[in-house]
């Protein structure tokens, strides 16, 4: 199950668009529908992710046992923070979604700490890794 840049590019593009021309569709009020099925685009996009996530970390934990080193090591690690950074998204859009349904009076920085938490992960992960590429 291996997707070409092409096919990833093409696929994150039409997720993107559909989701943009139905939130648009929403803020105009054309559409009645409930802030959870504005989202669905995201999260079918995000579950395409997931399963080929956890497909190559199946893999990598399996190659990192029979080879072991610290280059699987590494490659799991990233996989594990890739798997993680999902998780914080879908965490982020869940409560977003809820928020502007009205489901949950959540204040607006307790809906934005799987987003902050998610940035810092991503300032640190390329800090890691420009500094230890400058390093080797």
């Amino acid at each position: 199950m291996r997707m070409s840049l092409a096919q990833r590019v093409l696929l994150t593009w039409l997720f993107s668009l559909l989701f943009l021309i139905i939130l648009v569709l929403k803020m105009e009020e054309t559409l009645g529908w409930s802030w959870f099925l504005v989202f669905v685009p995201l999260w079918l996009f995000d579950a395409a992710l997931l399963v080929l996530l956890l497909v190559r970390l199946a893999g990598q934990c399996q190659m990192a046992q029979e080879r072991g080193g610290a280059a699987a090591a590494m490659g799991l690690k990233r996989r594990a923070w890739g798997l993680l950074a999902l998780l914080l998204k879908l965490a982020f859009l869940l409560a977003l979604a809820a928020r502007l349904q009205r489901l949950a009076e959540l204040p607006l920085c307790w809906v934005l700490v799987p987003l902050w938490l998610l940035l810092l992960g991503a300032i640190g992960d390329m800090a890691h890794h420009t500094f230890t590429a400058r390093s080797e």
